[in-house]
């Protein structure tokens, strides 16, 4: 459950990216809620993984996360990240380096970085809290679900149940499986035993669902329906920090990159996806970093919470891997970003959306 401190669309202007040769044709986006910077770039942070207070038994965990090197432990941590993305695609936000991501809204918790990833600006007038509201915000899975050829392509599933409303179905029909909603649609065997499962486990996060949940319900659906944007949303690390619990944090981050590779892995084995897909990876928000107790909160009161991170691998993805050079990114450019690797330019509606990512698409 979210703690209280606590995703554009110009219908007039669809110009293509336009005619630049793009070889992009699906995007999977997917965000991490609340996962630090420090640990993408930097492992497991030592005065953390040490502390009795926020680990049962420090010993295992430093047994499979440690290493005395930031390089080693962040492969630890993320191998996908670092076997793959890190020398096939790009990484942004290692702010060791001077390169930088920021979110633009001021409020640093979830519902106001999801609306700024998926609209691609900041609305700090209407989009003050957590609370389950229809976002009155257009956004980019919405713009991409309007075009021609796209209507039913389009798809979300999220862990934190508040999402039907801040990518807004009621208003623009595209399908967001949230919470512990089921597989309804002609569920296959493995989706009837989640279904099961998902109300016979313990239930440790409330109204939202595990992320080994939204998961699997993504996978199967993506490989029964083959769609053209699918939008994955995690929570467990920012649950887990929450409630203090640096083992389960680290486990999180550690699983949910292994649920990538499996993503990357089978569609790279698929030929309406092989060479043709586009991983997008963010979070909403970033956490303190001042003293032992910061990393567990974030909100405007919390220094450092507004520092995020992105990641991207895809075909039209010059291979960077870690960026190194002092730059600024910001989270209203993700959506932009997005709609360009499909060969569309989104701009916004009402505020102009962040641009595109200048090293990130490279059409011919």
């Amino acid at each position: 459950m979210k703690r209280p401190l606590f995703i554009l669309l110009c219908f007039s202007s669809i110009s293509s990216v336009a005619q630049a040769q793009h070889k992009t044709e699906n995007i999977i986006l997917i965000t991490l809620d609340g996962m630090r910077w420090q640990e993408v770039f930097g492992g497991a942070e030592g005065r953390i993984i040490s502390s009795k207070k926020f680990v049962d038994d420090t010993s295992a965990l430093k047994k499979k996360f440690w290493a005395e090197s930031p390089g080693d432990r962040r492969e630890k941590l993320m191998p996908f990240f670092w076997h793959v993305i890190g020398k096939q695609g790009q990484l942004y936000g290692n702010r060791d380096l001077g390169n930088k991501v920021n979110t633009t809204n001021t409020m640093w918790f979830s519902y106001p970085g999801y609306n700024e990833i998926l609209t691609g600006s900041a609305d700090d007038e209407h989009i003050t809290s957590n609370d389950a509201i229809n976002n009155p915000n257009k956004n980019v899975l919405e713009f991409m679900n309007q075009q021609k050829g796209w209507k039913g392509k389009v798809v979300a599933f999220t862990s934190w149940e508040t999402f039907p409303w801040i990518i807004n179905t009621k208003r623009n029909g595209v399908p967001v499986n949230a919470g512990r909603m089921k597989a309804e649609s002609n569920p296959n065997e493995k989706e009837k035993l989640m279904n099961e499962l998902l109300f016979q486990l313990p239930n440790i996060t409330g109204d939202t669902r595990l992320d080994g949940f939204t998961f699997h319900y993504a996978f199967e659906y993506l490989k029964k329906n083959k769609p053209r944007v699918l939008y994955l949303a995690f929570d467990e690390t920012d649950h887990f920090a929450h409630e203090g619990q640096y083992d389960r944090y680290l486990a999180s981050a550690h699983y949910i990159d292994g649920f990538i590779k499996t993503l990357w892995d089978w569609a790279q084995s698929q030929p309406e996806y092989k060479d043709k897909t586009t991983l997008m990876i963010t979070a909403d928000h970033g956490r303190g970093n001042k003293n032992e107790e910061d990393w567990r909160h974030h909100g405007s009161k919390m220094p450092d919470a507004d520092q995020i991170w992105i990641a991207i691998l895809g075909p039209d993805t010059p291979a960077l891997g870690e960026m190194k050079k002092e730059q600024q990114l910001y989270q209203n450019q993700v959506a932009k970003t997005l709609a360009a690797f499909l060969g569309f330019d989104y701009a916004g509606e009402g505020k102009k959306a962040g641009d595109v990512i200048p090293l990130a698409v490279h059409l011919k």
